[in-house]
């Protein structure tokens, strides 16, 4: 049976309507950089470098490890120090204690040296875990993680450089959550890569890189993500056994996807830095 003329007219708005729609949305996802490319690798100390780095004004890396942790930071228990982020000069490092913390904290060094600590109450679920912490492009946001299969990212105010937060550091509150459209696991780090996307790295199994799109830019209201995986980290080591993968930053000023993996065994006193390029976006 034919179609009368006014329901062609109607099937071919809504397919016509369809399309724009979709060149929207592939629109907006082109502007962030993807299909990531490895250009070289690097090697810093585990003690100083296993945890986490993020790029500085002079495209250097800053390195977060075990030995990083002032030591007034571990008298008052927080015993773990994740993977940093710098937005603007601002420094944020994600902390976390022991077994029985019942907080995490997030310090803040300004460009000036001051550093401000921001102390957040576990919410009723939350786990202790501090994995990591990156800024929104906007510096309105810190994005961090806890550990596990988990199906969501947390979204705080970001402490210092967000005017809702104190202005000397003090307790930080939730905002709107990321919810995963699918579970992840034993995420390390994340990083934004443009305002609606981060790369996030995992200790899964696979040691997989992945990507989380937002559907706008975080405005501290409840999103969701969608996930897809990029690549696997290489395992290479002249020693065997676990690997585990650790901090990723990205650097705008020179779109450098940096990601890092400690070696097993003996060779754990050395983390690998890979580096990448995108190739679309």
């Amino acid at each position: 049976m034919t179609a009368s003329a006014p329901r062609r007219r109607a099937i071919a708005l809504l397919l016509a309507t369809a399309a724009l729609t979709a060149a929207g949305t592939t629109t907006a996802r082109a502007d962030s950089p993807g299909g990531w490319q490895e250009t070289g690798t690097s090697l810093v100390n585990s003690l100083t470098g296993g945890e986490g780095i993020a790029s500085q004004a002079d495209n250097s890396l800053l390195t977060r490890g075990l030995a990083s942790i002032p030591l007034g930071l571990r008298a008052e228990g927080w015993n773990h120090v994740g993977d940093p982020d710098i937005a603007n000069g601002y420094v944020f490092d994600a902390y976390q204690g022991g077994d029985d913390a019942t907080s995490k904290m997030f310090e803040v060094t300004t460009p000036s040296g001051q550093a401000y600590d921001y102390t957040h109450p576990l919410d009723p679920g939350e786990l202790l875990n501090n994995s990591f912490a990156t800024v929104s492009p906007d510096s309105q946001w810190l994005v961090a993680g806890e550990w596990g299969t988990m199906n969501r990212l947390q979204v705080f105010p970001a402490p210092l450089t967000n005017p809702s937060t104190p202005a000397t550091g003090g307790t930080l509150a939730q905002a709107g959550q990321i919810t995963l459209d699918q579970s992840v696991n034993d995420i390390q780090g994340c990083d934004f890569v443009s305002d609606t996307r981060l790369v996030c790295a995992s200790d899964d199994a696979n040691k997989d890189v992945i990507q989380v799109d937002l559907p706008h830019p975080l405005d501290g209201t409840a999103v969701t993500g969608q996930v897809s995986t990029l690549f696997q980290l290489p395992q290479i080591s002249l020693c065997s056994g676990t690997y585990e993968a650790e901090g990723i930053d990205y650097d705008p000023a020179t779109t450098t996807l940096s990601v890092e993996i400690v070696s097993p065994g003996a060779c754990e006193v050395a983390t690998t830095v890979y580096a990448y390029q995108p190739t679309t976006g």
